[in-house]
C-alpha cells in the first residue's frame, strides 16, 4: 500500500457522480505546489472519496480552499494530453481530509466565523505516521496574517 499526504488547494469545486450500481463518488482535484531548485513545480491529484464518507465536510470545500488529504496512491497513469505530450494522471482514495490552517477563509464565510478564527491548529500527532494531523479551532490569528496565495 502508498500511503501519501496531499496539502494544497482543490482546483475546482467537488464533483459528486453515481455509478452505474449506484454507488456514489465524490472527486476532488487538488493541486500541490513543491519547489524544485528555484522553480515551483504544481502536482495535480485527483481524489477519489467513496459513498458518504466526510459528507458533512464536503459542502464546506469550493474551489480555492485549502486541504488537507491522507490516502492511498493508485498506480500512476500515463496518457497523452491534447498536444501529444505524455502527462501523468495521478488518484488517491481518501482515507482522511482536514481543513489546512494554511489556507484563506473562503468569501462565504460570516463575519461572526472571520473574527472567532476559522483556521485550524496542529494537534496530536497521526499515531505512527510521524506527521501533524491538524483539527479546527477558536481564537486563531486573523487571515490578514495568512498570505497563501492559490496557484492557479
Amino acid at each position: 500500500m502508498n500511503f501519501v499526504q496531499i496539502a494544497g488547494h482543490l482546483g475546482a469545486d467537488p464533483e459528486t457522480r453515481f455509478t452505474q450500481s449506484g454507488k456514489k463518488v465524490t472527486t476532488l482535484r487538488v493541486a500541490a505546489r513543491s519547489r524544485r531548485g528555484q522553480q515551483d513545480e504544481t502536482i495535480w491529484w485527483r481524489v477519489v472519496i467513496w459513498d458518504d464518507q466526510f459528507k458533512n465536510m464536503l459542502p464546506h470545500f469550493k474551489k480555492g480552499s485549502a486541504i488537507i488529504v491522507f490516502g492511498e496512491m493508485n498506480k500512476p497513469e500515463i496518457f497523452n494530453d491534447r498536444e501529444g505530450k505524455p502527462q501523468i494522471s495521478l488518484e488517491v482514495v481518501a482515507v482522511q481530509l482536514q481543513f489546512s490552517p494554511f489556507g484563506k477563509p473562503s468569501q462565504g464565510t460570516s463575519q461572526e466565523t472571520r473574527s472567532s478564527g476559522s483556521y485550524a491548529k496542529p494537534s496530536e500527532p497521526m499515531p505512527g505516521s510521524g506527521y501533524e494531523s491538524f483539527s479546527p479551532m477558536a481564537g486563531a490569528p486573523s487571515s490578514s496574517n495568512f498570505d497563501d496565495e492559490v496557484p492557479f
